[in-house]
């Protein structure tokens, strides 16, 4: 057995760049207005409000982008594909684990309606980040918790966000925080069914489910 096909066959190793799929030079078309937010652009530009990125990775990104762009001060969201070696990967490339990405969701926010700490408020208590490899009954690299950071400043209250909710799930019984937390790489958007998928089908799978540990108020806010 190659180890190719290993990796085929255990979705929890992230392939070395070496084993990665070659994937391509075109990036995927996108729809030109969010589903949801209508009239704006999905990828911008945006001309109100003090806009700003996050990038969050916490299992299946269809429910968990619906969760975000429910929150106010949300401007936009796009989901995609980030943290490993593909370029321009496909949806069935990421789910076969060799690519080395995990699904994503491009939160675009207005700092004045919303802080990135709640953003990270939001991130932590949505889903459960001791699982390693998986999110629930969602198994692979693709369900991994990531934080993504666009700026210095992000990355040290993510950090920060972390620690302290770590404090929290250990007395709640939980294990160690396995998500990965770094300065944001290329994203790669995903098809365009997937952008916005369970306002067009609000019935559709949605994976999302928190551990019940809140972080403390005093980093919930701005």
């Amino acid at each position: 057995m190659t180890l190719r096909s290993e990796i085929l066959v255990n979705k929890n190793v992230l392939p070395t760049a070496e084993q990665a799929l070659p994937g391509r030079e075109t990036p995927m078309s996108l729809p030109e207005f969010h589903y949801v937010f209508e009239g704006t652009p999905l990828l911008g530009p945006f001309f109100e409000g003090a806009i700003d990125f996050a990038i969050f990775g916490l299992g299946c990104f269809w429910g968990a982008e619906r969760r975000f762009w429910q929150r106010e001060g949300v401007v936009s969201t796009v989901v995609g594909y980030a943290g490993g070696f593909t370029p321009n990967p496909t949806y069935e490339e990421v789910c076969s684990g060799l690519t080395g990405h995990t699904e994503v969701v491009l939160v675009v926010f207005d700092k004045d309606k919303v802080s990135y700490r709640e953003l990270l408020a939001m991130f932590w208590e949505l889903h459960n980040p001791t699982q390693g490899m998986r999110q629930g009954n969602d198994i692979g690299t693709q369900y991994r918790s990531a934080i993504y950071c666009t700026s210095p400043q992000q990355l040290d209250e993510a950090k920060a966000s972390r620690d302290a909710f770590q404090a929290e799930l250990g007395k709640a019984g939980f294990g160690a925080i396995t998500t990965e937390i770094d300065q944001a790489p290329t994203v790669y958007f995903a098809e365009a069914y997937h952008q916005q998928y369970l306002a067009k089908n609000p019935e559709g799978y949605c994976g999302i489910g928190g551990t019940g540990v809140c972080l403390p108020p005093s980093l919930q806010g701005n």
